[in-house]
């Protein structure tokens, strides 16, 4: 039987936070979906709380060993028969009408469009990744909202937009057996969304339908994964920074500040040095750049 939405939901040891994100799915006013939850190895038992959901829509898959968020993703969306694919995490909160909203957009928008993505509300952090109890953001930032008249590809390659559990995919828009690079261990979405701008046109609702928390094992609290998740992003697309050398500029200061915070003072230096041969302009940006890492640092002591 055919099925409208597949929604994928990875999940590695969140049992306490799990049945709220499940209901959040299951609860949505657009009911035409299947919620495939991936169980990522976990030690924790997934499988008895999905056989305890009466919903004959939810489907539990199990995968023998933990292979991190990307992998358990590909895992869901090769289980998946949706015509669209959506994404949730084990510890977000879909807002009710989100799938409706976003259908909705879809029938209204050219064909041309493969990815329809909103805001999502962040408790936990601030918008300036600040974190800590009581903070909260709006992710991403509307201030700089994708607009489809614009070079996506150029945006998106200094900004992730794409936040994979505000989002929603056509099928047929995006091309691959598996969707997301399992060898990273962080931005696996930002390096997607790059890939999928090249695929399909992307339209920014400017609306939230999440509700998402910042877990004190959330990956976007490692700097050191965020660091390498960046320089993943780096390799894998060097045939775009020939077009691209100011965004490839930017990346590197971006990844020299990220080795700043951690203390790898020499490496840092050596990827300032490479973004601005690339570009010697954006050396205007360096002050600011370091000035906000020292705020950072202190912030955090």
């Amino acid at each position: 039987m055919a099925i409208e939405v597949s929604v994928v939901l990875p999940t590695f040891n969140r049992l306490r936070s799990l049945p709220a994100a499940v209901e959040s799915v299951l609860s949505q006013s657009f009911r035409d979906l299947e919620l495939i939850i991936v169980d990522d190895g976990s030690s924790e038992d997934i499988e008895g709380f999905a056989a305890s959901v009466s919903d004959p829509r939810l489907k539990y898959v199990r995968r023998p060993v933990n292979g991190g968020a990307a992998a358990a993703r590909n895992t869901g969306v090769s289980e998946s028969r949706g015509r669209f694919i959506a994404f949730q995490d084990s510890d977000d909160l879909w807002l009710p009408g989100k799938l409706e909203r976003q259908i909705a957009l879809f029938r209204e928008l050219p064909d041309e469009v493969g990815v329809v993505t909103g805001g999502k509300i962040v408790y936990g952090r601030d918008e300036r990744y600040r974190h800590g109890h009581g903070k909260v953001a709006y992710a991403p930032p509307p201030r700089s909202i994708l607009r489809l008249d614009e070079d996506q590809v150029a945006h998106l390659l200094l900004e992730n937009r794409i936040s994979l559990q505000n989002t929603l995919f056509k099928r047929s828009h995006v091309s691959g057996a598996a969707w997301f690079d399992s060898g990273a261990s962080a931005n696996e979405d930002w390096e997607f969304a790059i890939r999928t701008a090249q695929q399909t046109k992307i339209y920014e609702d400017i609306a939230p339908v999440v509700v998402g928390f910042v877990s004190p094992d959330s990956i976007s609290t490692d700097d050191r994964k965020q660091t390498m998740g960046m320089l993943r992003i780096l390799r894998r697309n060097r045939a775009l920074f020939d077009k691209y050398g100011n965004q490839h500029s930017i990346l590197l200061i971006g990844v020299a500040m990220a080795l700043f915070r951690t203390g790898k003072y020499r490496w840092a230096a050596d990827f300032l040095a490479a973004g601005l041969r690339r570009n010697p302009r954006n050396i205007l940006m360096v002050p600011r750049a370091l000035g906000r890492e020292m705020k950072l640092k202190l912030f955090a002591t």
